[in-house]
């Protein structure tokens, strides 16, 4: 009888059926893809000298970076695997990518002192990557906690765009413009790596509406990125890197909270920012 349940069980773990292999979500992910892709190409025109062309690069990969979230949420095709290919590709296009072509536009003239600059970026890019995905769970979605890395990389390359725009080729040897570069490629990369609020947008596309005031002040900004798009991109993202300091010093004037991690993690949009 023994027997019997014995055979009876080698049958049935025969026949069990093998786990189905999980298959990859195509479309978030191509969108991910050509984010990489064009952090890629950015590095490779920046080698060859075509820094407009590579600045163009890096703000085309933070346009593509902000769209493969969002079109994985409303195809209800998160994974896990979605999230470490975005965060793993943010650090090629908004982390590598600006610290070589900053390097091969400015630095590349002063021998190891060069390296500190760009290292400095590249490093504070990888640790604020880390950081967002070990607090994501617990950080106030209305904010990012430190400067985003696609801000970070449009100021840097905005930078670069606009003085390529106005003919400044070659700046190795420019030492006022080099003494910028350093300045705004330091304050990108440590602000990534600081606590200081910077407000995420994540409300406007959501179902929420907005006042009609606001779709105004879309259509002047398209319009003005229009007019002279190095200027108008630089502009903006010099602006908004400003912003979050501007947020901290006014709430600690008024006595607010000013800390972007949630006081729970059930519902970090309501509890809002605490000390």
């Amino acid at each position: 009888m023994n027997r019997l349940n014995d055979d009876e069980d080698e049958d049935a773990t025969e026949v069990a059926p093998r786990p189905r292999r999980k298959g990859i979500y195509i479309l978030p992910n191509g969108i991910t893809l050509a984010a990489l892709f064009a952090g890629f190409y950015s590095i490779v025109m920046a080698m060859n000298g075509h820094f407009d062309v590579a600045c163009i690069g890096i703000f085309c990969a933070a346009v593509l970076d902000s769209m493969d979230g969002r079109v994985a949420r409303m195809t209800n095709s998160q994974s896990a695997f979605g999230e470490q290919m975005d965060s793993l590709c943010d650090m090629v296009s908004f982390g590598a990518a600006p610290a070589l072509i900053v390097f091969e536009w400015a630095f590349k003239d002063m021998g190891k002192v060069g390296w500190v600059p760009a290292f400095v970026y590249i490093a504070c890019a990888a640790m604020r990557l880390a950081r967002f995905n070990t607090n994501i769970g617990i950080v106030d979605k209305r904010f990012f906690q430190g400067l985003p890395s696609p801000a970070a990389a449009a100021m840097v390359m905005g930078l670069i765009w606009v003085m390529d725009d106005a003919g400044f080729k070659a700046v190795s040897h420019i030492d006022w413009l080099v003494g910028v570069t350093f300045v705004v490629t330091m304050y990108s990369g440590l602000t990534m790596v600081t606590n200081v609020p910077f407000y995420s947008f994540k409300v406007v596309g959501s179902k929420r509406t907005v006042p009609f005031v606001v779709i105004v002040a879309i259509a002047l900004g398209i319009a003005l990125v229009a007019l002279h798009p190095p200027r108008a991109l630089f502009l903006i993202f010099c602006v908004y890197g400003l912003s979050g300091y501007g947020v901290y010093v006014w709430r600690k004037m008024k006595g607010k909270r000013v800390s972007v991690i949630a006081i729970s993690t059930d519902d970090p949009d309501e509890q809002g920012l605490h000390r």
